[in-house]
């Protein structure tokens, strides 16, 4: 991805979580030097990256969703099972197999909602990612004395940065409490499989998430 489209997308982004960065000008980075745009290059990478984790972020929101919609139709099909035991021993197999179903089910939610927080963690990361490329840009510019860029006040840039940074880490501590609350529903999940694993000789207990 070039870096037309890298700030291009980013833009998009910025524009649909209504955050209005503070920008160098276009016309002021007009005449930047060859050189001060290699320097400018670590700065880009970073924002390829963000980019790149923001679109893995959102792939795997989608993924989950398509599995707790397969998880629910385990279940369904598990309870099924139970009405239709033959015999003691098969009814206490569905039964066992409907509430791994149902564990399974808990923690694909807690895992989604864990998910939902990586997004918006992608997002927050990108805008900040954004934030440092203005930062890189105007220093560059100073430093080649380009005319407008003296106008454009440093501080007022790193402080931007800086504000971004303190939301990405308000928003990591969240998604700490979610990420735990998934855990404990993962264990929850397995304490459920290994019981049906011990009744079915573990024909039943597939660690994979369908």
């Amino acid at each position: 991805m070039n870096l037309r489209n890298l700030l291009l997308l980013s833009s998009v982004v910025l524009l649909s979580t209504g955050c209005g960065l503070r920008r160098v000008p276009l016309d002021v980075l007009d005449k930047l030097p060859y050189e001060a745009k290699i320097e400018l290059l670590e700065a880009e990478n970073d924002l390829a990256l963000a980019v790149d984790r923001l679109d893995e972020a959102r792939a795997e929101v989608a993924r989950a969703r398509d599995q707790i919609r397969r998880g629910r139709d385990r279940y369904s099909a598990a309870r099924d099972e139970v009405s239709a035991a033959a015999d003691e021993n098969s009814r206490e197999v569905a039964e066992l197999a409907v509430v791994e179903a149902d564990k399974r089910v808990e923690w694909l939610r807690a895992k989604q909602r864990l998910n939902v927080r990586e997004e918006d963690l992608a997002e927050q990361n990108l805008v900040c990612a954004q934030a440092r490329y203005e930062v890189s840009r105007l220093t560059a510019a100073r430093k080649a004395k380009l005319e407008g860029s003296e106008t454009l006040d440093p501080e007022k840039f790193e402080a931007q940065l800086k504000g971004c940074e303190e939301d990405y880490a308000a928003l990591k501590e969240k998604a700490k409490e979610v990420g735990a609350e998934a855990e404990t529903m993962r264990a929850d999940w397995d304490t459920a499989r290994a019981a049906l694993a011990r009744k079915t000789f573990d024909a039943r207990a597939s660690p994979f998430v369908e």
